[in-house]
């Protein structure tokens, strides 16, 4: 009875986790897709960074360790490192990749500062907090699953109505501000939605690898299609399925955590796709290369032997 009882609490675990990985994979990833083709892929390493110190300092603020109150913080700073980095690149002669780098520094390295400084005043209550940094998938209860479909749910919703005005920013945002979109408004509101698809995975995956999270699926999908729409349904349901194959082989080897293998789960994926989607694979590209090659071969072969042809037929009409 009593191993039946620890049997059913695991399987619940288990659910609960895997539920919130396979949330968090679909908003990642859906998100993510707009991050890829923006050329952005960077940007969600600078949020996932930007967002260490909002938590600590929420923290100290509250005292409390409420995923809300800490995801807030996290979104606030990740926010604000955001509109820094835009900040740098329109004002200044500095390009995105040294703006990233001197942000996500920066403010990660603040964060730690803080986090250690708190560490040493010997507060009980902080306890975990550093699990924020590499992630704890394992320790997700039913409230942070909820706070993952609710924050989460709601930047898919204003993705969804959006859904116009932000293709057209994707892809053409010169033609977007010229028809009259306010495209800096639409830049800042997206930009938004990747801080709110990051901070939501920061407990599970952590601040290290949460990036990833946000583009491997959006890679992934990339190789099967040319379509936005069937982009962002791909990248969420490899996002999903990264969260979820991820959490139970964690869960049958023991000593695993879940986040690594999370994203572990989610670069396979990419691998697959990058050698097997028939748009981009590696091996139909090969494929497509060598029916080439001797398409080229057959039909060289052809043309000379038709010019031989030619040739002997002259020479044989030719008068002697």
């Amino acid at each position: 009875m009593e191993n039946l009882h620890f049997l059913t609490r695991f399987d619940y675990t288990l659910i609960i986790v895997a539920l919130g990985a396979a949330l968090l994979g679909t908003v990642s990833g859906a998100l993510g897709t707009y991050a890829v083709l923006r050329r952005q892929s960077l940007l969600g390493d600078a949020i996932s960074h930007a967002a260490l110190p909002g938590i600590v300092i929420a923290f100290m603020l509250t005292g409390s360790k409420t995923p809300l109150i800490l995801v807030l913080g996290a979104a606030i700073a990740g926010w604000l490192g955001t509109l820094i980095i835009l900040s740098i690149v329109r004002l200044t002669r500095i390009k995105y990749d040294s703006a990233f780098s001197l942000v996500l520094s920066t403010f990660f390295g603040f964060g730690l500062v803080l986090l250690t400084q708190i560490q040493r005043n010997g507060d009980a209550n902080q306890a975990g907090l550093d699990d924020f940094i590499f992630g704890q998938a394992a320790t997700m209860l039913k409230r942070d699953v909820l706070t993952i479909g609710i924050l989460g749910g709601f930047a898919l919703v204003i993705m969804l109505i959006l859904w116009k005005e932000l293709k057209l920013l994707v892809f053409d945002e010169g033609f977007a501000a010229s028809i009259g979109f306010p495209t800096r408004v639409l830049d800042i509101l997206l930009t938004s939605l990747f801080v709110i698809a990051i901070v939501i995975g920061l407990q599970a995956v952590g601040a290290v690898l949460m990036s990833a999270m946000l583009v491997a699926p959006a890679v992934a999908a990339r190789q099967w299609t040319d379509k936005i729409s069937l982009m962002v349904l791909l990248a969420a349901c490899f996002g999903a399925l990264a969260g979820v194959s991820g959490t139970f082989i964690s869960s049958i080897a023991v000593g695993i955590p879940t986040g690594p293998t999370i994203i572990l789960c989610a670069t396979v994926i990419v691998g697959f796709s990058i050698a097997f989607a028939p748009n981009r694979g590696l091996l139909w590209n090969s494929i497509r290369q060598h029916r080439n090659r001797r398409s080229l071969k057959i039909a060289t072969a052809k043309l000379i032997g038709a010019a031989a042809t030619k040739n002997q037929i002259k020479n044989d009409t030719r008068p002697s």
